[in-house]
C-alpha cells in the first residue's frame, strides 16, 4: 500500500524559502520517478517538478530556477526546496510517484507579507 506523508510547509514572506519533504513507503522507492503537484484555492492540481530514478529533474515555467527538487533513496524521501516565494506559490503541495495515481494528505504553504 502506497503511503505518503508530506512536511515543510507554512507560512512565509515574499522572497523567502521553504523546503519540503515527502516520506513514501509501500513501494520499491528507488525505482520510481517521484513528483511534486500542487493546488491553489479554486485552482486545478498542477504539475510542479519530477525526479527520475536516475536523479534527472524537470520543473514547469513557473518554478523553474527556484525550486529544486531532490531525493534520498536510502530515507526513502523526496524534498523540494523552494526559493524566491511568491504569493502566487501559495498552494497546499503533494508528492506522489509519478506512475501512481495516489496522493499524501499535502502540507500547505502560504505566502503572505
Amino acid at each position: 500500500q502506497v503511503q505518503l506523508v508530506e512536511s515543510g510547509g507554512g507560512l512565509v514572506q515574499p522572497g523567502g524559502s521553504l523546503r519540503l519533504s515527502c516520506a513514501a513507503s509501500g513501494f520499491p522507492f528507488s525505482s520510481y520517478a517521484m513528483s511534486w503537484h500542487r493546488q491553489a484555492p479554486g485552482k486545478q492540481r498542477e504539475w510542479v517538478a519530477t525526479i527520475t530514478s536516475s536523479g534527472g529533474a524537470a520543473y514547469a515555467d513557473s518554478v523553474k530556477g527556484r525550486f529544486t527538487i531532490s531525493r534520498d533513496n536510502a530515507k526513502k524521501t523526496v524534498y523540494l526546496q523552494m526559493n524566491s516565494l511568491t504569493p502566487e506559490d501559495t498552494a497546499v503541495y503533494y508528492c506522489r510517484p509519478t506512475s501512481v495515481m495516489t496522493w499524501g494528505q499535502g502540507t500547505q504553504v502560504t505566502v503572505s507579507s
